[in-house]
């Protein structure tokens, strides 16, 4: 993979950072990291300038790179801190989990269609992270690896899966965008102990893909 890239792109990236401050982005980490990944690595060629529009991007298997603004607001809300243990639930094009491995996470990402999968998995050998790449059905988790400081669904869920809270820390934090219509509100629970949460939302409206069981082949 080719990651030279041109002036041009580097500063339709700088302007995306600050189209993210302007939007309310504050975690300078969070901005640093999408300041330094070259998203255009993660959709189809030929269309370099789009991937710093702050839109959504169609990508194989019917999903989708999500806009900038919400991989930005997701990652701020998860507060993720250098070496976390973070679960992200739906690795689709591979840039959110690139996002949280760039900024310190040790990340653990799952994806139900095999072509996503393996797609990801190359883009994280060779821009050179070192993240865990799941084939395998993200509402079982990753039970094995338990339990994680943070988790990141990044499909719409109607409601939070009981495995994925078993599965966080007491003390850890999981984001994840639910609602059974056409929209969904981000909701972030922090497990207080075993048998408690506190949860809260962030209110404006976000549309994600839904969040299915089982593996797909494709």
């Amino acid at each position: 993979m080719n990651t030279k890239e041109s002036l041009i792109l580097q500063g339709l990236r700088a302007i995306l950072v600050e189209r993210l401050k302007e939007k309310g982005i504050q975690d300078v980490r969070v901005l640093n990291a999408i300041g330094k990944i070259q998203r255009h690595l993660f959709i189809s060629k030929g269309f370099e300038k789009q991937a710093y529009e702050d839109k959504p991007f169609s990508i194989a298997c019917g999903q989708t790179i999500s806009q900038p603004f919400t991989v930005a607001i997701q990652t701020e809300l998860l507060q993720v801190q250098r070496f976390d243990k973070t679960l992200e639930i739906g690795t689709g094009s591979g840039y959110q989990a690139v996002v949280l491995a760039e900024m310190g996470a040790n990340v653990y990402t799952i994806e139900r269609f095999r072509e996503l999968y393996l797609s990801a998995r190359r883009i994280f050998r060779q821009l050179g992270y070192s993240i865990n790449s799941y084939w395998g059905d993200g509402y079982e988790g990753k039970e094995n690896f338990a339990p994680f400081e943070k988790i990141l669904i990044t499909a719409a869920v109607p409601q939070i899966p009981q495995t994925l809270l078993d599965q966080l820390a007491v003390g850890g934090r999981l984001v994840a965008p639910v609602g059974e219509g056409s929209t969904q509100i981000m909701t972030i629970v922090d497990k207080i102990d075993e048998n408690n949460f506190n949860t809260a939302y962030y209110h404006n409206p976000f549309r994600f893909v839904p969040m299915l069981q089982g593996i797909s082949e494709n």
